[in-house]
Parts: structure tokens; C-alpha cells; sequence
């Protein structure tokens, strides 16, 4: 029983470290531009995947340490504390509230993949401009960054919807 536990928990380990490098990557391997010293990615839909295949702790470190990577990397590293703490904050807030709908006996997969991103999307939002605003001290010009935000978080929802069908069709789900 106990080398199933030890078996489970670093399969997870696995898990996690994997969705971090893999938000990293599809962070940085698109990147359009934004005026707003920043740039609309793929790293949302990993963050979004981390949450519903690997629930709120190892989802949560997978979004967070990956994301905050990806600024660190990049030249936004002034951003890197915030991202961490936002990613995990969506990860963990999509996660649970995916569960909890999914628990429901008559659960609607693409409902509860919508409002999950949905939250998690405007966590994205929201903390990016309070970050910026109070702790970078941009004030309300932070708010400029907001329309670019909400694009990222649709980009992100939509593409992570797909992504998961595509690993759902293929069974990929089943393994994880």
C-alpha cells in the first residue's frame, strides 16, 4: 500500500514538473506583441489544462512555476512574483470549481471547462491590473493592459477547450 501512495505521489511530482515545462514552452513559443509591455501567448490554455487534468496543488505549481519561468526568462522578470502568485491563484480557482461541477451528476464537460476558465480568466485580469497598478505603480494607466488581457484570457479558454477534447478523443485523459 505504501508503494502504491510513494508510486501515486511522484507520478504527480512527474505530472506537475512536465505542465510546468510545458506552460514555459507554449508561453514562449508564441508571443504576439502588445503595446502594453506584454504579449498574448499559449500559456493559458497549459495553465487551464494544469488546473483540470492535475486538480488545485499540483496544477496550482505546475501554472505557477511555469508562467513565472516564462517572465523570469524573457525580460519581464519585475512581473515574475505576480505571475506566480496569479497563475497559481487561476489554476487553483479552476480547479476546484471544475471538480465541483464535474461532481454534479448531471455535469456538462464544456460547461464546467466555461465557467472555470471564465473565473479563472478574470483572476488573470484582475490581478494583472492590481499588480501593476498598486505594486509596479502604474496606478489606473494599468488599466490599459486590460483589453490585451481579456484577449489572452479567451485565446487561453479556447484553446485549452480544444486541446482537452483532442487529448479526451484520444484516451490520453484515461493515462492521466
Amino acid at each position: 500500500m505504501t508503494n502504491s501512495k510513494s508510486y501515486k505521489k511522484v507520478y504527480q511530482l512527474v505530472l506537475a514538473s512536465l505542465f510546468a515545462a510545458l506552460t514555459y514552452v507554449m508561453t514562449m513559443v508564441v508571443q504576439v506583441p502588445s503595446p502594453m509591455q506584454g504579449y498574448v501567448n499559449l500559456g493559458d490554455c497549459a495553465v487551464l489544462l494544469s488546473a483540470w487534468l492535475l486538480g488545485p496543488l499540483y496544477g496550482g505549481a505546475a501554472a505557477g512555476i511555469g508562467s513565472m519561468l516564462a517572465d523570469l526568462l524573457s525580460g519581464y522578470a519585475h512581473y515574475a512574483p505576480g505571475t506566480f502568485a496569479i497563475k497559481l491563484a487561476m489554476a487553483v480557482a479552476a480547479a476546484l470549481i471544475f471538480r465541483a461541477l464535474q461532481s454534479r451528476a448531471s455535469h456538462n464537460l464544456l460547461l464546467s471547462q466555461a465557467v472555470s476558465g471564465v473565473v479563472a480568466e478574470t483572476i488573470m485580469v484582475v490581478g494583472y491590473f492590481g499588480y501593476a497598478s498598486l505594486w509596479l505603480g502604474k496606478g489606473l494607466a494599468a488599466a490599459a493592459s486590460i483589453p490585451g488581457n481579456i484577449v489572452q484570457g479567451v485565446f487561453g479558454l479556447v484553446a485549452a477547450i480544444a486541446v482537452y477534447a483532442v487529448l479526451n478523443k484520444s484516451r490520453v485523459l484515461a493515462r492521466i
